[in-house]
């Protein structure tokens, strides 16, 4: 379970829909959320959008591995597909904030690896919030403000990188990615039998 995770406008959308073209080998968490589908966005693929008599519904029935309050409405990842496709030894990234990040290593810490993404600086941020010409400026004040409250809990993921070089930034991901899939513990099955049959044909 790879999370990537960052203020809102440090980069992460664009670096995880990057790493997702690209490797066949992940895939993305779609998260359940309670805020209306923006100009674009499609139900099932961005994110399954369910009113809040839905959402209290998953969160009593423990159909969630993580969700959190986030600007005043509700995200949350649906369990099963993550287990469906961990089942089938395809990575899963997550696109989700620290409050969700807590909850996954809460419930699997040795199989979740973090990654927090910050911006150049505070001036930086407002600047990319406001070049992407979609939000309101009370919606960029809120943002502003959350984000000092997000990067304060940079010290609880295990890589932390900052994104003032885009291309430098995802290459950094990317070989986080490639390094934590040939951890041994990850590959244990696999050399346990390698080795095993190695060592019988020395003999």
């Amino acid at each position: 379970m790879f999370v990537l995770a960052s203020p809102s406008g440090a980069g992460k959308t664009s670096m995880a829909k990057r790493i997702l073209a690209e490797d066949a080998d992940i895939s993305l968490s779609v998260s359940a959320t309670t805020r209306g589908p923006r100009v674009g966005e499609k139900d099932g693929v961005d994110y399954h959008f369910i009113d809040d008599a839905a959402f209290d519904g998953l969160v009593e029935s423990g159909a969630l591995l993580e969700w959190a309050h986030v600007f005043g409405k509700r995200y949350g990842t649906p369990r099963e597909p993550v287990r469906e496709a961990l089942s089938h030894g395809k990575d899963i990234l997550f696109d989700i904030d620290w409050q969700g990040t807590q909850q996954l290593k809460a419930r699997d810490s040795k199989d979740v690896v973090s990654v927090y993404i910050l911006p150049p600086s505070l001036p930086e941020l407002e600047k990319r919030l406001r070049s992407r010409g979609t939000d309101s400026e009370q919606v960029i004040t809120d943002r502003m403000s959350r984000a000092a409250s997000e990067i304060s809990h940079w010290g609880e993921y295990d890589y932390v990188l900052v994104n003032d070089d885009f291309d430098t930034c995802l290459d950094q991901i990317r070989s986080i990615l490639r390094a934590e899939r040939l951890r041994r513990s990850r590959c244990k099955s696999y050399l346990s039998e390698y080795v095993r049959d190695m060592l019988a044909q020395g003999l």
